[in-house]
């Protein structure tokens, strides 16, 4: 068994308004627990893992390939198929919160440049 809380995560300052929490990594996952500030947007990418975001707090806008959009809020969840192209956008005035689960893992430096 590993445990990591919030206090103990490694933390990871993507961008001023983007701060993502490494709570748990192995070979075929990984799990990051994030808040964003308003305005907060991704570019457009893809990657070549699965990934599924869960709303905790807030709202955010998630935008797929196809253009689809939709607003999630509190509980809501999205799924991104490998290499699918999407973009996820902070969508109120407050902190967003959520949890990200990528499968395989994927490392917080790919986010970087995002």
């Amino acid at each position: 068994m590993d445990i990591v809380t919030v206090k103990e995560a490694e933390i990871n300052q993507l961008k001023p308004a983007w701060t993502r929490l490494s709570l748990a990594r192995a070979e075929n996952f990984s799990v990051g627990y994030f808040y964003r500030s308003a305005g907060h947007t991704t570019p457009p990418h893809h990657h070549p893992s699965e990934q599924v975001s869960i709303v905790i707090e807030g709202h955010m806008k998630v935008v797929g390939g196809d253009g689809v959009e939709c607003i999630l809020g509190p509980g809501d969840s999205a799924y991104f198929a490998p290499n699918e192209r999407h973009h996820i956008e902070h969508a109120g005035t407050g902190q967003a919160v959520g949890i990200d689960i990528f499968s395989p893992a994927r490392s917080c430096d790919l986010w970087m440049n995002q």
